[in-house]
């Protein structure tokens, strides 16, 4: 008997401490959430633009897993603009990702990854003879850490993501960078329907500048550049293979600066994107 209870003790023990650490885990992820989700929203500009947009995604992703928790995924996502109140209706952006993953334990999942990212050629840009082809191409590094928890009926995430945009043109470094760093914290919850093959789901990001130049700044600091929020539910369809329908409301928010080099004027242009999204993406995990 005194194995047997020996082996009941160590199982309470390691319920203990696993009961511990997840708690743990999910304050230490949310430790760059808060400080920058506190920034004010009071900005001065001599202009102000808006940009309406109603967008179509299609996106497949395909991840396959291994037993020692290592996990390698291959994305591509593909973005329409249906409408835009800037130019006309175009292929807006495309995302090709291959990214890296590790799971030291149920609750923690680590993410490194690269994505090439096109932008789609507006009608300014094909009426131009003269434009930079690399203005339209950019690359991504990322490194993010998903802490999560999972109740009876329902799983809640964050996940915080260090992102490095890196542009390929020529740009004016008092303007803008060509290398963007960003902060990226979202935080949602995903649904269990007992006895259905569907799960619905919600979730919340911002994301906040952490190298803007000098005069893009807001009172000598940083600024949250997006607000995107997203509701769906995600059907199986087969044991290894699901679909992922949604909804996505954007708000992009971009201080543009000009500096006229013979005045030495600095111009300063405050620019709002207002975006909704229709989406279907396709899922396969082996």
């Amino acid at each position: 008997m005194r194995p047997l209870r020996s082996k009941n003790k160590d199982r309470f023990a390691q319920g203990q401490k696993t009961n511990m650490i997840r708690p743990i885990v999910l304050c230490l992820c949310s430790l760059f959430l808060i400080p920058y989700s506190l920034y004010a929203w009071s900005y001065d500009s001599e202009t102000e633009t808006e940009m309406h947009a109603a967008q179509l995604r299609f996106g497949a992703e395909f991840n396959k897993k291994w037993r020692n928790g290592l996990q390698l995924g291959v994305s591509e996502d593909l973005r329409f603009d249906l409408y835009n109140s800037a130019v006309e209706p175009h292929f807006r952006k495309s995302y090709t990702t291959l990214e890296f993953g590790y799971k030291p334990i149920d609750y923690l999942k680590l993410d490194v990854g690269y994505t090439l990212h096109i932008i789609g050629a507006d009608t300014t840009w094909s009426a131009s003879k003269k434009a930079d082809p690399n203005e339209w191409i950019r690359h991504r590094l990322f490194f993010s850490a998903t802490g999560s928890y999972t109740f009876q009926y329902a799983k809640i995430f964050l996940r915080e993501r260090v992102q490095l945009d890196m542009r390929t043109d020529s740009v004016n470094l008092l303007e803008k960078n060509k290398y963007n760093v960003l902060l990226r914290s979202k935080i949602g919850t995903e649904f269990i329907v007992p006895g259905k093959p569907v799960k619905p789901y919600l979730w919340l990001e911002l994301i906040n500048t952490l190298n803007a130049p000098e005069y893009q700044q807001k009172d000598g600091r940083q600024f949250i550049s997006d607000i995107r929020t997203q509701a769906g539910v995600k059907w199986r369809i087969t044991r290894l293979s699901s679909l992922d329908f949604f909804y996505r409301f954007s708000y992009g928010y971009n201080r543009d600066i000009n500096i006229t080099k013979n005045k030495g004027r600095i111009e300063l242009t405050e620019a709002k994107g207002f975006i909704h999204s229709i989406g279907i993406y396709y899922n396969l995990d082996w």
